[in-house]
């Protein structure tokens, strides 16, 4: 057997209506279904106000949903972080994570998905969204852009499926 349900249109009771009669049970169903939600948000849900440097928040998750894997989890571990991470916790973090290990080694190498895709998807001028102190070995991101950062993942967590997802053999 088979069953579908469309997370768009369909009610969570109408959804567990269908998995009560897939199972033989007697559905109990509402003398009227509910209407549905509306379909699930997405980036036209986030604010094209510039929040810093030309950046929006719609610009912000269209960096996020382009970039590897790999460099999406240091940013957003950054951005959970507030802004300001140095170097040894972002590697210590990813030298060992259960879903996107990333060698201390590469992790340079990694975030050159963030500078190529702002090339492409940044605005004009604006300058590195992900900025490197190696003085300091600090990775920081300017408070203002944190917050419609934190948006942008917000969305990314409820739309996975609009994110750029591992590449086949590749590393991320």
């Amino acid at each position: 057997m088979r069953l579908t349900i469309d997370t768009e249109t369909d009610t969570y009771e109408q959804a567990i209506a269908a998995v009560q009669a897939a199972y033989g049970m007697q559905p109990v169903a509402p003398a009227d279904w509910p209407e549905a939600p509306d379909p699930r948000p997405g980036p036209h849900a986030l604010a094209t106000d510039d929040l810093a440097d030309g950046w929006s928040e719609q610009l912000l998750f269209q960096m996020i949903a382009a970039v590897m894997p790999g460099a999406r989890a240091v940013l957003r571990r950054i951005t959970d972080l507030g802004g300001s991470v140095s170097y040894d916790d972002v590697q210590q973090h990813f030298a060992g994570h259960p879903v996107t290990p990333i060698p201390p080694t590469r992790i340079g190498g990694t975030l050159t998905s963030i500078k190529a895709v702002q090339r492409r998807v940044g605005p004009d001028g604006a300058g590195p969204l992900l900025q490197r102190d190696e003085r300091a070995r600090l990775y920081r991101v300017d408070d203002a852009l944190v917050v419609g950062l934190t948006k942008a993942f917000a969305l990314a967590d409820v739309r996975p499926d609009l994110l750029r997802g591992e590449p086949s053999g590749a590393d991320t």
